[in-house]
């Protein structure tokens, strides 16, 4: 990962505060911090639309930090995208089980067992819990703690059995990352390719799940699931705070990755970028 090449890949207007995003066959969809929507860009049409990610079936956007769902993170088993609150709060403990292709919603569900679970197996208090990036790989979910609140608990969670609501083994690995411009970086997000645990992490001035800080930077990194080690990682920006990862392409060129940003503004337009590692 020594070489890398990051570019401005596409600008979409009417989203704010873009925290996880997904891509297949010319389609990128986008979840958002401040909002209970799913949305769907198409590139060749620039065409957006919007799926709601409620119980009312109501377009809900620029929540309040008091009322919003967080959603921070978003994967897909191949047919459904699974998207996934923070748990950083008492409203923040949703899951929604979206089909890919229809847009209907199967399924909302309370994930406060697992959160609850997941926070007293690996000794993570309410104010240092924040899980930002999930990852589903031959049948495991791999959940990224971020290490922005004051104990910096940087961690991987690998989540196995029946389901996430009720019946489920956890494993919990705390994974040490390094500090940009002398403020740790905290993963964001992430995604597995041929095995290996792609993921992203910024790093913000704050010490807090709850707040925001000034932004130092975003790295991308690699972790091997085998032996659950940091392989690599890579400053990618010293301005940019990206915080969503999927695969994008791979070729004789490199491994390419689309990453969207979440510039901590009310601005109404979504920044995609494309990184290519060499």
């Amino acid at each position: 990962m020594k070489k890398f090449t990051l570019e401005l890949f596409i600008k979409i207007i009417g989203i704010s505060a873009a925290s996880g995003i997904g891509y297949q066959n010319e389609v990128i969809h986008l979840i958002s911090d401040s909002a209970d929507v799913l949305y769907e860009y198409h590139i060749k049409t620039e065409k957006l639309s919007k799926t709601a990610l409620n119980e009312s079936g109501k377009i809900a956007e620029n929540l309040s930090k008091v009322g919003k769902s967080d959603f921070e993170a978003m994967t897909s088993d191949g047919s459904n995208y699974y998207i996934f609150g923070s748990g950083s709060g008492a409203l923040r403990n949703t899951l929604i089980e979206i089909n890919q292709e229809s847009k209907e919603v199967i399924s909302i569900n309370d994930l406060s067992v697992l959160y609850e679970s997941m926070k007293s197996f690996a000794g993570i208090d309410d104010k240092n819990f924040n899980i930002e990036g999930v990852s589903f790989y031959q049948d495991k979910w791999y959940f990224l703690n971020r290490g922005n609140g004051p104990q910096q608990q940087n961690g991987l969670f690998t989540i196995t059995g029946d389901n996430l609501l009720e019946s489920f083994n956890i494993v919990y690995n705390p994974i040490k990352l390094p500090k940009i411009d002398g403020v740790q970086a905290g993963f964001t997000d992430a995604c597995v390719v041929d095995g290996q645990l792609y993921f992203l992490a910024a790093a913000e001035d704050s010490g807090s799940t709850y707040l925001d800080g000034a932004v130092k930077g975003s790295l991308i990194g690699r972790i091997d699931l085998q032996k659950m080690k940091v392989k690599s990682t890579k400053i990618i920006s010293k301005t940019h705070k990206f915080e969503g990862l999927t695969h994008y392409s791979q070729d004789k060129n490199g491994l390419s990755f689309l990453l969207c940003e979440d510039a901590d503004s009310d601005t109404k337009q979504a920044d995609i970028y494309k990184i290519i590692l060499k």
